[in-house]
């Protein structure tokens, strides 16, 4: 059984739409005022008790990094239980995850990377009236503060699209996680184990994942790796233009690229056209496999975004293999719109705030992130990476299948440039509690109870 009222809603909770949100950093300068400060924000974060419910809508949770936890006074051999990942942090991580040239982390924003970065806090709300109303809490617990200094602050919001920056659905699908109540995106996948996201619980292998100790402080959390990922809106629309003849054609190869029409609708269930309606239903949009109906990529090719980064049962033998890695994705637009038929970049910041939370950063993040996103080995295409996401450099290659002979694509740039970003843990409310107190902070241990 989960244990929904010990639980950040922010783990579970899918995220509304519409939508805003906010995200804001600070930095504790002041043991004292970091135990004061949770203290005040934790009656604050809504449980995971309304998951089902629409007053769970709105949101506020909150995640401290490793430098927090050491601003906190949390002892070495409990900072030392935490992962090796979330120990160095995102930027030493870069070779790893590809943040290479433009995503490499001296071009990174500040504080983003850096030491500076202690704690954040995320809101997410239908409308900007109830996220206002859900973080007005929160922004007096740190505005009130002396000590604990408010250092970045990203704003997010659904565009009137109702679509990501590049045009397309969002947020589709997810994984299920057994005991959470909440039904599969795709009728056809079993629930995973609570434990491949959610510390405290079995995961797919049978086993607990290792947790963070004191077990107060590592039972119910989760790991989180936020990153904020521009998306050059105007490099994808003239590298479409110039490998097409059509806006039909321009709209074909996005798809192809993805691994779904703009509308949602997925290659896998309408290959050759468009089916808004389709794409629209959250009933039907997500339900499809791979193995026995597309095994050579015929309908979705193999690179495509969405088949890297969700294999399904492609693997059809190492099933559980694949499900040790999946990712509960929260993603969020932030920037203007750029208007339809621009092919020219304005200057302006757009993207999306990518956060994904799980129980290993190393497993399901940095694994997806290194092995799916920026190899092809695992598809037999050694040479290609994400068609979309991919740390392309204008040399980059993908492969559409066909019959008689395959289409393949050459010349791609990178698309989506890391910004910066950070890993986090987001502990459970009775570690937060715990946490903040500064003499069981101190001892290294105890108050479970409490």
């Amino acid at each position: 059984m989960l244990e929904f009222n010990d639980i950040q809603s922010g783990v579970l909770h899918p995220r509304p739409t519409p939508y805003a949100g906010t995200y804001i950093m600070l930095r504790i300068d002041e043991r004292a005022a970091g135990h004061q400060l949770l203290k005040r924000l934790t009656p604050a974060i809504a449980s995971a008790t309304d998951l089902t419910s629409p007053a769970g809508d709105a949101w506020v949770a909150v995640a401290l990094s490793s430098h927090g936890l050491k601003a906190l006074g949390v002892s070495q051999a409990s900072l030392e239980s935490f992962s090796p990942e979330f120990q160095q942090g995102m930027a030493a991580r870069a070779a790893e995850l590809g943040d290479v040239g433009e995503s490499a982390p001296e071009k990174w924003e500040w504080p983003l990377g850096t030491s500076e970065v202690h704690l954040v806090i995320a809101a997410l709300a239908p409308d900007q009236t109830r996220l206002e109303k859900v973080l007005e809490p929160a922004r007096q617990a740190y505005q009130q503060m002396p000590g604990v200094r408010a250092i970045y602050r990203q704003d997010c919001y659904q565009l009137p699209t109702g679509r990501e920056p590049f045009g397309f659905r969002d947020s589709i699908g997810q994984p299920a996680i057994e005991g959470s109540g909440l039904a599969p995106s795709n009728p056809q996948e079993a629930p995973l184990k609570a434990g491949e996201f959610i510390l405290g619980y079995l995961d797919e292998s049978g086993r607990l994942p290792p947790q963070p100790q004191p077990e107060v402080l590592g039972r119910n959390g989760s790991y989180v790796a936020l990153r904020k990922l521009h998306q050059d809106v105007a490099a994808f629309r003239r590298y479409l233009a110039a490998h097409t003849t059509s806006a039909a054609e321009e709209e074909w190869l996005a798809a192809k690229m993805m691994g779904r029409w703009r509308s949602g609708a997925p290659l896998m269930l309408c290959p050759e056209h468009d089916d808004p309606e389709l794409g629209a239903d959250p009933r039907r949009n997500n339900d499809f496999l791979y193995a026995d109906s597309d095994p050579k990529g015929l309908k979705c090719p193999l690179g495509s975004h969405a088949r890297r980064v969700n294999p399904r049962d492609q693997f059809k033998h190492e099933i559980t293999q694949v499900n040790r890695h999946r990712l509960i994705r929260r993603g969020t637009v932030y920037g203007p719109l750029l208007p339809p038929g621009i092919l020219e970049d304005d200057g302006a910041e757009r993207g999306i705030i990518f956060v994904f939370i799980g129980a290993s950063l190393s497993r399901q993040f940095e694994f997806v992130q290194s092995e799916w996103v920026n190899q092809g080995i695992f598809i037999g295409a050694p040479s290609e990476k994400d068609p979309m996401c991919g740390p392309n450099d204008g040399a980059g290659m993908f492969t559409i299948p066909k019959q008689p002979i395959r289409q393949r694509l050459h010349g791609l740039p990178q698309f989506v440039t890391n910004r910066g970003g950070e890993y986090f843990f987001l502990p459970s409310l009775r570690a937060l509690r715990w946490l903040a107190d500064a003499e069981y902070v101190a001892e290294g241990g105890g108050g479970a109870e409490r």
